[in-house]
């Protein structure tokens, strides 16, 4: 059997070290030990890791990037990885988004779980529409697993290889990839990952098979069939986009029946949503469902890690699609933590009571100093330059802040991109470098004239003075 064996320890993107069951259980027989503050800190000492999804529009907002630098050992690229990010043209791959992530988790010894190499959404229409053979629909997918997955090769922990490939029944979804190919892309797939990477633990993820039902059942008949065929797969991905107070009563007994056959079992899109607005009484029960499944978790015996799907309810992608519902996440709009914080900290034998970002090292004086120009405005447009000056060299930077109005339609000396109000600014490779003393520069373009108050301008992650 292949699982557990295959590879014999996770590799953890930037030497992040999690501790193991022995150490939990030192940790627990030692009465002097202090309860952990933070969900990183408790699931280190419980011996499993704890994750988030990253927004990547997010990483510039000091806040957001210090509660997931803080509080995560698991960090998820929630979209910068998928197809129609880094392959948007046939065989043109972009992968600033993807760098910016590892860059993030490297700095701040977490590993990276890299989502998702095949999926049915969010694919270009070259490949959804494309009108391949079989042949060439599969060659396209080699081709793309290869050069994705060799991109960060040794960078992640763990690939999400295949996405739901099931339906509700535990029939196969037909998505173009099981209509042309059939069922042997996903053993073709897995195949292709291993051969780009072979340090990176390999995964099938797919929702609604948190509890023994039959879409579960088609994926434990798959998995049983793909280990006895040899195929190079390693832990199954129970997404889990729960809703409150509909938590299966199978669940931890599905999650185990999944680690008997050898493979990790990982929780990998956590949230708990409800009908809009909150109140008091349900935020207090989703706080206890949270530390339910967490507990799930922590019982089952091959269950290696717990990822949420987004740090706040601002980021949460289910208003969109559930019109209604939503508060589902640890932390609220405005980035404050809520009782579901703390019901997973409890469960992970933590102390209450944290969930704010911790501060990061002191800044000196004079650190960064940032200038923010609107060089030129008319009624639909204006040209920002934005210049940096740094105290102490640097390698590699993201400069970030707030555009108040309109959209970034064009830039120069910098990879930009914006989600919502928040933009990011990262380096090229010609000029990732900036000498003690030195300034970086770039600039862009919107497609608004409003004016506005010069924004609080940030350099990977601290805040700047201004010149």
């Amino acid at each position: 059997m292949l699982s557990l064996v295959r590879k014999a320890a996770v590799v953890f993107a930037a030497g992040a070290l999690l501790s193991g069951a022995m150490h939990a259980s030192a940790q627990a027989q030692d009465p002097s030990t202090t309860q952990a503050a933070t969900l990183r800190e408790a699931a280190d000492e419980q011996g499993i890791f704890v994750g988030t999804a990253v927004n990547d529009g997010r990483l510039g907002d000091s806040r957001y990037s210090g509660i997931a630098r803080d509080e995560f050992s698991s960090v998820t690229a929630e979209n910068v990885m998928k197809w129609e990010s880094v392959q948007p043209s046939r065989g043109q791959f972009t992968y600033a988004g993807g760098d910016r992530l590892v860059d993030f988790a490297q700095q701040n010894g977490q590993q990276v779980w890299g989502h998702t190499l095949v999926w049915h959404s969010q694919l270009p229409s070259w490949v959804s529409n494309g009108g391949f053979n079989a042949t060439e629909l599969n060659q396209i997918m080699v081709d793309h697993i290869t050069n994705v997955a060799g991109r960060w090769a040794g960078d992640i922990a763990y690939w999400d290889v295949v996405n739901e490939a099931f339906n509700e029944d535990g029939t196969f979804r037909q998505s173009v990839f099981q209509t042309t190919i059939g069922q042997q892309y996903i053993a073709n797939a897995f195949q292709a990952a291993d051969a780009a990477d072979p340090s990176a633990k390999l995964c099938i993820n797919d929702y609604n098979i948190e509890g023994d039902n039959a879409k579960s059942d088609g994926m434990y008949a798959l998995v049983q069939s793909l280990l006895s065929q040899g195929v190079p797969i390693d832990c199954v991905g129970i997404q889990s986009h729960l809703i409150l107070d509909q938590i299966p009563g199978t669940m931890q007994q599905n999650m185990q029946r999944f680690a008997d056959l050898g493979l990790e079992v990982v929780i990998t899109e956590l949230d708990i949503r409800m009908d809009t607005p909150s109140d008091a009484t349900r935020l207090a029960r989703q706080a206890t469902q949270f530390g339910q499944v967490v507990g799930y978790c922590l019982a089952v015996d091959g269950c290696s890690g717990v990822t949420v799907w987004g740090i706040s309810d601002a980021d949460s992608w289910i208003p969109d699609v559930f019109p209604g519902e939503g508060a589902a996440c640890l932390w609220d709009d405005n980035l404050n933590p809520k009782p579901a914080y703390n019901g997973v900290l409890t469960a992970l034998g933590g102390t209450p009571g944290g969930g704010e970002p911790g501060p990061g090292p002191d800044p000196e004086p004079g650190d960064c100093r940032a200038t923010y120009q609107v060089a030129s405005r008319w009624n639909n447009g204006s040209v920002v330059n934005v210049s940096v000056t740094v105290a102490a060299a640097v390698n590699g930077w993201t400069v970030g802040f707030a555009l108040p109005s309109g959209s970034v339609t064009s830039s120069w000396n910098a990879d930009v991109a914006q989600s919502g109000t928040n933009v990011t600014a990262r380096n090229l490779s010609h000029n990732a470098n900036v000498g003690a003393g030195q300034s970086l520069s770039f600039g862009f373009q919107t497609n608004s004239g409003t004016q506005y108050a010069t924004p609080q301008v940030t350099l990977n992650g601290t805040a700047c003075a201004a010149a």
